[in-house]
């Protein structure tokens, strides 16, 4: 037998999923995360898992692994010491950046702007220039480079960047200094502009590459030592990192360009829940993922994830492929508070995190969290042994830290604790309505599905607010975003500028690159040994209105292209411009970036089919059990996950339990059991 296994990191769980690659059945397991070196906590999970499964490490094959070491470099702002080499004359290139300030018109009195990841005395300027054509206009100067290197050695300068204007258009330029630096430099990692991101735009490819170097380090070493204790346990095991379009990156890739993995751990959520869509019979999704120190939402369209040329964390925007996802720090251990200026409730972003956690956990937490309001309101039973099987809950350490907020509201103990829950949730539809409606979507034609360690708490209350019916919890919901690491795909993209007005070009013309971009594309896939015929390519086009500064990412197939002609692309582009900003303008269309993907083929997992039995659900009832829900106490009903069969109906208030989560009815709401064990939750 042979097995590949998902592992995901969050913040204060590290989840597996083990899939048997003959038959398709899994074991999962949940371990607590280790914030200060994250591979313990996935050698950890990996002794649970196998011992769940009753396997021998060393039948693991391959580790397809989501982490969100690159986005906490970046958040904690512990990345490298980066040195920058740019054209003459644009040495300020980081500080010009863009005129966003964000925040309103206050923004621009309050806003303070964050220092470059590449500061302006690391930064040196290189004698040349290419033109926009790729001809070279002047030479490079060599003695004044080396010159200017050395004087960045001096000042211990741990990664470069190198980004000349134009040298998407001919990197040749940015090669030599590459040689240079090696000499120079020796042992510090270099990234360059016309590999990373080799597009027009000289700010956003400066700084996709700088950050590039910033996280490379840290994700270097990561990388590195957690696939050499991977192969002492397993000793032939190929590691395969997340990245933040959902496709997969080998070590050696994840080493080479971590700029791409800043959304590796939410794109893992989106990925697992392509799949239980796919099998539920739901393409339409929106995705709510809630752990226990963020929450991600996206939106998922016939299948596919959106995606979006952008990636943001925190300050810091790149320009590179991933999941539109949307972030909200508020999850399990947001720590809720009252500030003394205005005496109103706030939850988050501040989070208890992994250690000392909620004060529920027993592990020292004192600040009260959504977790320890979710247990004071009886959605999160005390005394039962929850989150991996090894942990106790505590209402009454619960009930006295959300006592603190009580006292400062002047509240009942459980009517602040529902002001926090309510607080949360209308966070979190927030970020949802970011995904939907303000891209054109209407949620009400959505499906909701909710997963992560916290997601299926606040699931039923996220659908009220939405109106995005059913909400679906899947079987595993705490394991989703390990389950999505698993049954992706290895993936790889080319791309190369080419801005041409409709009527200066052809189909035929851009066809032939297009295909040559395949060809580069699938090149990084027969090194990683997968053969041609499990090979599939996709195309996409950065497009835009002559004179227009904005471009939409339009997908399309190359077919349709080569036998009807670029309006297959220019109407496509109408229909997103239109859904978007509700109109289309009748000018000359505009080519931009060209983009070609190849993608190998994803894991074939089974869907375990659960027994059938009857609408009565009471064979997996554990009792009455008091919640407080809609401003009153009531009497709900307590039911084992486990016991669940297909065609079961659970009628709110009610509370499911099971290994890795906690799911909510609500009163006049109904969940009903389908044939792969999800609960479709719906009004009654």
């Amino acid at each position: 037998m042979s097995y590949r296994l998902g592992v995901d990191v969050g913040g204060t769980f590290t989840d597996l999923i083990l899939v048997n690659e003959q038959t398709g059945d899994f074991h999962s397991a949940k371990v607590p995360s280790t914030p200060h070196d994250s591979s313990i906590g996935v050698l950890n999970g990996i002794g649970r898992v196998c011992q769940i499964a009753g396997i021998d490490p060393n039948e693991i094959t391959h580790v397809m692994h989501g982490t969100t070491v690159a986005t906490n470099t970046i958040l904690t702002h512990t990345g490298a010491k980066v040195g920058l080499v740019t054209t003459q004359g644009y040495r300020q290139v980081l500080q010009i950046a863009r005129s966003f300030v964000p925040g309103g018109l206050g923004g621009w009195v309050i806003y303070n702007k964050p220092p470059p990841l590449a500061p302006l005395a690391l930064t040196i300027e290189a004698d040349e220039r290419i033109g926009a054509r790729g001809e070279v206009v002047r030479k490079l100067n060599r003695t004044k480079l080396a010159r200017d290197l050395k004087a960045l050695r001096k000042k211990n300068i741990e990664a470069l960047t190198v980004s000349l204007i134009n040298s998407f258009a001919n990197p040749a330029h940015e090669k030599e200094i590459a040689r240079i630096a090696a000499k120079e430099l020796p042992g510090v990692p270099v990234s360059l502009s016309s590999e990373v991101v080799p597009e027009m735009q000289e700010y956003e490819r400066t700084i996709t590459t700088v950050a590039n170097s910033y996280v490379a380090p840290k994700v270097s070493k990561y990388v590195r030592n957690l696939h050499r204790e991977l192969r002492k346990k397993m000793k032939d095991v190929q590691l395969h990192v997340l990245r933040s379009d959902g496709g997969l990156a080998s070590a050696k890739a994840a080493e080479a360009c971590p700029v791409n993995l800043l959304m590796s751990g939410p794109a893992g959520g989106v990925s697992g829940a392509i799949w239980v869509g796919n099998h539920a019979g739901f393409g339409n999704i929106l995705t709510f993922d809630m752990g226990g120190t963020s929450t991600d939402v996206a939106l998922i369209q016939n299948g596919r994830a959106q995606l979006r040329r952008e990636t943001s964390v925190h300050d810091v925007t790149v320009r590179a492929s991933s999941v539109d996802v949307r972030t909200v720090g508020a999850g399990g251990g947001s720590i809720a508070h009252v500030p003394e200026i205005t005496g109103a409730l706030r939850v988050g972003p501040q989070s208890a995190g992994a250690a000392p956690g909620p004060a529920a956990y027993d592990k020292g937490g004192v600040e009260p969290t959504v977790t320890d309001a979710n247990v004071v309101l009886g959605y999160l039973p005390s005394g039962e042994v929850r989150l991996g099987g090894d942990m106790v809950i505590r209402r009454d350490l619960a009930e006295k830290a959300v006592q603190k907020i009580a006292t400062a509201m002047k509240l009942p103990l459980k009517q602040a604790a529902a002001g926090i829950i309510d607080i949360v949730n209308e966070n979190m539809y927030g970020a949802l309505r970011l995904v939907s409606v303000e891209k054109g979507f209407d949620p009400r034609d959505f499906a909701l599905m909710a997963f992560g360690g916290a997601g299926p708490l606040h699931a039923n209350a996220l659908g009220r607010l939405s109106s995005a019916w059913p909400v679906i919890i899947p079987p595993g919901p705490g394991v989703l975003c390990a389950l999505g690491d698993a049954t992706t795909s290895v993936r790889d993209e080319a791309s190369r500028t080419f801005i041409r007005s409709f009527s200066q070009t052809s189909a035929r013309e851009i066809g032939r690159i297009f295909r040559q971009l395949a060809a580069d594309a699938a090149r990084a896939l027969d090194q990683e040994g997968i053969p041609r015929a499990e090979q599939s390519q996709s195309y996409q086009v950065d497009i835009r209105y002559h004179g227009q500064g904005l471009l939409l990412t339009v997908d399309f197939d190359i077919d349709d292209l080569e036998k009807q002609g670029l309006e297959v692309i220019g109407e496509r582009f109408d229909e997103m411009h239109r859904q978007l900003f509700t109109f289309a303008l009748p000018e000359e269309k505009e080519l931009v970036n060209l983009r070609a993907v190849a993608q190998g083929k994803p894991t074939s997992v089974r869907a375990l089919q659960v027994e059938r039995g009857s609408s009565d659900p009471s064979a997996a009832e554990l009792g009455e059990h008091p919640m407080f829900v809609d401003g009153r106490d009531q009497k709900g009903r307590l039911y084992a996950r486990p016991k669940l069969k297909a065609g079961n109906v659970l009628k709110g208030p009610a509370v499911v339990l099971q290994m890795d989560t906690t799911t909510v009815l609500l009163p006049g709401h109904v969940g009903r059991v389908d044939d792969f064990g999800n609960i479709l939750i719906t009004p009654e």
